[in-house]
């Protein structure tokens, strides 16, 4: 007689699964292991989200106030400032208010086509065939990380090109 074939006294088989003992214990296990990994999985969902709905946020922003400074250029109403009270600006708050960011954690700098945004800033011009970028950055705090644990602060940058064409309305 094999060892596979052995049969214990009472006349029985032996359980696969093993003995009585471990019964309703797989479902204790299936619980804990899908909490222990469902929970971080739905976190990098929100994660993911949030840093996506920033970027295209900032993305907005810097076109927004590319076009308004493009469009404030070519009439020549505001001056190529930020806090020139004028279109420009206006089209900045508007902006951000639409994607829930906060004017204090938002940079605005105009840089050379091409340029990183962290580059010399350039002062837009109203001449015709002249181009420039708009950056917009933003510092946002990741979910449920606290403030005090380092690197949970992210930094978006939204660029948008502007190039002002031959059908500029010039200047008076």
């Amino acid at each position: 007689m094999t060892a596979s074939s052995e049969r214990p006294p009472s006349g029985r088989r032996r359980s696969p699964v093993g003995t009585g003992e471990d019964r309703g214990s797989a479902i204790i296990e299936f619980v804990f292991v899908a909490i222990g990994i469902m929970v971080p999985l739905l976190y990098l969902v929100v994660a993911v989200a949030s840093v996506q709905q920033g970027r295209l946020s900032v993305t907005n922003a810097a076109r927004d106030v590319g076009r308004a400074t493009a469009i404030s250029l070519r009439t020549g109403t505001a001056g190529t400032g930020l806090t020139d009270g004028g279109g420009v600006s206006a089209a900045l708050r508007i902006a951000l208010a639409q994607h829930g960011l906060r004017p204090e954690d938002v940079e605005v700098r105009y840089v050379a086509v091409h340029a990183e945004c962290s580059s010399s800033p350039v002062v837009p011009s109203a001449e015709s065939g002249s181009a420039f970028t708009v950056c917009v950055t933003a510092h946002r705090q990741l979910p449920a990380v606290p403030t005090a644990i380092p690197g949970g602060t992210i930094t978006l940058v939204g660029k948008y090109n502007v190039l002002l064409d031959d059908f500029t309305v010039p200047k008076d």
